[in-house]
């Protein structure tokens, strides 16, 4: 009986297991093929490990890991904490229209990439409505130079992406913190616990491999990172704001096409979302584990 149920279970497990070997397996081993290799379509030259060696010595490169790097570690834990401020906020019962500010938080999540990424550009320009307002309210007093200052443009595409994407990760924790038990609390409060203290010793603790999920989940679309310096500066000004993915593309459709160079590129990618997943389950993991 085991072993019909067991040959059963098979005829579904193998659809599944021969589309993740077509589509995510055997691109990923031919991506890697193609790394060792220079040129483009039928004219690939087995270079051996020359693509990767080409990094250490590519200014352009080192300047969009750079970049990369930077939006990872200042965007992703200022959405982390922002994200779980404001569910904790938001998951007040007492608070009226919660659907409302729920809603509308989440909403930049589902809003076009191109779309908001214009409007963003087009806020944030020299004579946009930013620098319009910052100087009417003399918090400036000249227009800041968004897009086209090294610096500010680096700002404006960290604001651009957590703007985005702070509600998705609030929608997370929301639904952890309407998991936690009501009773723990008014526990805690007879105890003599402030609300502070309940989401420190409590609601933290609790949202832990929560908290875990999307740290990796942003971790890896950061250094996914494309759409916003594409359509907001275009890696600019002189490749201050350009990211790994944007430069991949240039290799690829921008420049002369070189595809093995392209694809080394990535497998950094790949590289780097591996060491900081497995160091971010270990630093999450349980100590017991």
């Amino acid at each position: 009986m085991n072993d019909k149920l067991n040959k059963k279970s098979m005829l579904f497990i193998i659809p599944s297991i021969i589309l993740i070997t077509a589509f995510v397996f055997y691109p990923m081993g031919q991506a890697f093929i193609t790394s060792l290799q220079s040129g483009m379509g039928n004219n690939l030259n087995f270079v051996g490990i020359d693509n990767y060696k080409r990094l250490l010595t590519d200014t352009t490169f080192k300047k969009a890991l750079f970049n990369t790097v930077l939006y990872l570690i200042i965007q992703v834990p200022i959405m982390t904490i922002l994200a779980l401020i404001i569910s904790a906020l938001l998951n007040d019962k007492k608070l009226k229209a919660r659907s409302f500010f729920r809603t509308s938080i989440f909403l930049p999540c589902v809003t076009s990439l191109v779309a908001y990424s214009i409007i963003f550009k087009s806020l944030f320009a020299t004579d946009g409505f930013v620098n319009a307002f910052l100087m009417k309210i003399n918090l400036i007093s000249e227009p800041i130079t968004w897009i086209t200052h090294p610096i500010w443009a680096r700002v404006l595409i960290i604001l651009a992406i957590t703007w985005r994407w702070t509600g998705y990760n609030m929608v997370f924790y929301l639904a952890g913190m309407q998991s936690i038990d009501d009773s723990i609390y008014e526990a805690a409060e007879i105890d003599g616990a402030n609300g502070f203290t309940k989401f420190r010793t409590i609601t933290l603790p609790l949202l832990k491999p929560i908290i875990l999920f999307t740290t990796i989940n942003s971790t890896i679309g950061t250094l996914q990172l494309f759409d916003e310096t594409v359509n907001i500066t275009n890696g600019g000004p002189a490749n201050s704001t350009i990211t790994i993915s944007q430069y991949i593309y240039n290799l690829l459709f921008k420049y002369s096409p070189n595809f093995g160079y392209a694809a080394a590129i990535s497998y950094v990618i790949v590289l780097i979302i591996v060491v900081l997943s497995f160091i971010q389950l270990k630093a999450g993991g349980d100590k017991d584990e």
